[in-house]
C-alpha cells in the first residue's frame, strides 16, 4: 500500500502509522523520469527551429501502435505490482482501463473545443499514456469512480501542461515526458490521496482479505502525497543535473551543431542509416 511506510514510530517524511499511497511507482518512476526529463531540456536547450519549425510526430501510426502496446503493458505493470493473482490485482486492471479510457476521451475534448479545433490521434494516444501514468500510484486504493475522477484530471492538466505551460515556459520535450509523465504522476499521486476513500469507492490502504481503511483523514492523506512528490521532484531535479552535467564532462560536450541536427545523430553519431516505415 504504501511507498514511504511511517510504520510504528514514523520517519522524518510522514508521522506514525501513516503511508504514502502509491501501488505501481507513480513517484519513484513518472515524477522522478518527468523532473529529469525537465531538466534536460532545460540543459540542452532547444533544438534547432524550436519553437516555431515543424515539429509534427514522424507517423501518427507508430505512435497509436506503441501507445497501446503500452496501454495493454500496463496492466502487467499495476495489476502485477499486487503481487498476487486475487482480488487486488484484478482490481488494479479494472481502474486502469476505466482511468486510462477516461483521460483519453478527455484530451480528446481538450483539442477538439480547444484552439486546434480538431482531435487528433496522436493527442488520444497521449491522453491515454496520461492516464496510464495517472492511475500507476492510485491503482491499489481506489474506486471506478476515483479511476474517473483521476482520468479527467490527467487528460486535462497534462494537456494544458503539454501544451500551454510548454509554450509559455520555452523548454523543447519532444515526447513531453514532462507534461505527461510528470505532471501525470503528481496529479495521480496527489489525486490518490483524496480518491481512496469509501466516498470516491476508494478502499483506503487496502490488504487482500481484510477490511482495512486508511486511518488518517484526507486531507492528511493528500498533504501526505503531496510531501511525497515534493521530495521527488527536489531529489530528481537535483540528482539529475548532477548526471547530466557529469555525462558532459566525460562524454566532451552533450550538444551537437546545426549540420549534425539536419543529417541526423543516427548518421553523425552512430554511423547508421535510418529508414522510414
Amino acid at each position: 500500500g504504501g511507498l514511504f511506510s511511517g510504520g510504528d514510530d514514523g520517519n522524518w517524511l510522514i508521522g506514525k502509522g501513516e503511508a504514502v499511497l502509491d501501488l505501481a511507482g507513480g513517484t519513484v518512476v513518472h515524477i522522478n523520469a518527468g523532473i529529469a526529463a525537465l531538466v534536460a531540456c532545460i540543459v540542452l536547450g532547444a533544438r534547432k527551429g524550436f519553437p516555431s519549425g515543424d515539429m509534427k510526430p514522424h507517423s501518427a501510426g507508430l505512435t497509436v501502435v506503441g501507445a497501446s502496446i503500452l496501454w495493454v503493458g500496463w496492466f502487467g505493470f499495476n495489476a502485477g505490482s499486487a503481487f498476487t493473482a486475487g482480488i487486488d490485482a484484478g482490481h488494479a486492471m479494472l481502474v486502469t482501463q476505466v482511468a486510462t479510457a477516461t483521460a483519453a476521451l478527455a484530451w480528446m475534448f481538450c483539442e477538439w473545443f480547444g484552439k486546434s479545433g480538431k482531435p487528433t490521434a496522436v493527442g488520444i494516444a497521449t491522453g491515454a499514456v496520461a492516464g496510464l501514468v495517472a492511475i500507476t500510484p492510485a491503482s491499489g486504493n481506489v474506486g471506478p469512480l476515483g479511476a474517473i475522477v483521476i482520468g479527467i484530471g490527467a487528460g486535462v492538466i497534462c494537456y494544458f501542461a503539454a501544451t500551454t505551460v510548454k509554450k509559455a515556459l520555452g523548454y523543447d520535450d519532444s515526447l513531453d515526458v514532462f507534461g505527461v509523465h510528470g505532471i501525470g504522476g503528481i496529479v495521480g499521486c496527489i489525486f490518490a490521496g483524496f480518491c481512496a476513500y469509501p466516498a470516491l469507492q476508494g478502499f483506503g490502504d487496502h490488504v487482500e482479505g481484510t477490511d482495512d481503511i486508511i486511518a488518517v483523514s484526507q486531507a492528511t492523506q493528500v498533504w501526505i502525497q503531496a510531501k511525497s512528490c515534493l521530495l521527488t521532484i527536489v531529489w530528481s531535479g537535483v540528482v539529475a543535473f548532477v548526471a547530466i552535467k557529469i555525462a558532459g564532462l566525460v562524454c566532451g560536450g552533450l550538444e551537437v551543431d546545426e549540420e549534425a541536427e539536419d543529417t541526423g545523430l543516427d548518421v553523425t553519431d552512430h554511423g547508421e542509416e535510418g529508414y522510414q516505415l
